[in-house]
């Protein structure tokens, strides 16, 4: 009986080698799907369409500008204006998303809170999201000034008894935030296109801004500011922030507004200091007799916010016989 290995095929040993490297080449085929893992691959549009031409940029500027140069600009741009940007078109709107450029601008927005505070709160209160915790997280703008608009009316002088003049007046309260947690405050009947120039550090007393200091606690204010003079006063000044709309923190509620004498040391203390001597200090607490404690009933209209860009052109340049009477909303 013959064995299996009698009916085997001799196979000649050029065929074998051949088809050794056959066996091999199978076993290192190269699959190109695997490399596609990880990469994000254009879909595929059906056969015809407009969308199955290869995808070329078609704005100039996207073309001519890398991604780099395009991340420094944006970095260097005000989050109200990366806010602007966002609505040119869809690469720009992704790019801002990056929360590198929020957490620059929260960090510098509650600089007083400190980096640990912040990032406890970024945590705690807004899922570690910066660009929520600036659109949700009360804050004073310091991109502009905030205006309150005041006005009452004063009987004149009557000519001859025949008829009983009376006067519109208008005066303003401006007020001026800086990070650090200093800010401007100045009262005048001048226009905010006039008085805008004015306020800054290197002001003079001549132009009647007065610096204060200010806390922040959750969207309450509490701000104070000294006049100097024969009889110091101190401005104590209680306000809540609020906007029209998400993140614009563009209205400020005047809660109090009293003034309290001071004395001779207290009045010698830097600026800055001043809020931490009339901390709990009561609203009819006064600490020179010749200078009664009052809390004002007037002129409370609640403070509006103004870019620095859109000053010339405020409502608030108007004169009396245009706008007599001004809604905050």
């Amino acid at each position: 009986m013959a064995s299996r290995s009698d009916f085997a095929l001799s196979v000649p040993s050029e065929l074998e080698s051949v088809l050794r490297l056959r066996t091999v080449d199978y076993f290192i085929t190269r699959r190109p799907w695997l490399d596609l893992y990880g990469i994000n691959v254009r879909p595929v549009a059906p056969f015809g369409s407009a969308s199955r031409k290869p995808y070329v940029e078609s704005a100039l500027i996207h073309q001519c500008l890398p991604d780099e140069l395009l991340f420094e600009v944006f970095a260097r741009m005000t989050p109200y204006d990366l806010g602007k940007a966002s609505c040119v078109c869809r690469k720009w709107r992704y790019t801002i998303r990056n929360p590198v450029f929020w957490r620059i601008a929260c960090l510098k927005a509650w600089q007083v809170s400190g980096v640990v505070e912040n990032y406890r709160i970024l945590q705690s209160k807004y899922d570690g999201s910066w660009r929520k915790m600036w659109l949700s997280r009360p804050r004073l703008r310091t991109d502009g000034i905030y205006v309150s608009r005041n006005t009452y009316i004063r009987a004149g002088v009557a000519e001859w008894k025949v008829t009983n003049p009376v006067h519109l007046v208008c005066y303003f309260r401006y007020m001026r935030f800086f990070p650090s947690g200093r800010f401007l405050y100045k009262n005048s009947s001048q226009k905010i296109k006039d008085v805008v120039k004015f306020m800054n550090f290197r002001s003079s007393k001549v132009d009647s801004v007065f610096g204060g200091h200010y806390t922040l606690s959750d969207d309450k204010v509490e701000a104070a500011v000294l006049y100097p003079g024969m009889r110091p006063t101190v401005l104590r000044i209680r306000l809540r922030i609020r906007g029209t709309t998400a993140g614009a923190n563009n209205r400020m509620d005047l809660i109090s507004l009293v003034t309290s004498g001071v004395n001779s040391s207290e009045a010698s203390v830097p600026e800055e200091d001043i809020l931490g001597i009339v901390e709990g200090w009561q609203d009819d607490e006064t600490h020179n007799p010749d200078v009664p404690a009052v809390s004002h009933k007037r002129g409370m209209t609640p403070f509006v916010f103004v870019p620095f860009d859109q000053v010339e052109t405020s409502v608030f340049n108007l004169p009396v016989e245009k706008m007599d009477y001004y809604v905050p909303g």
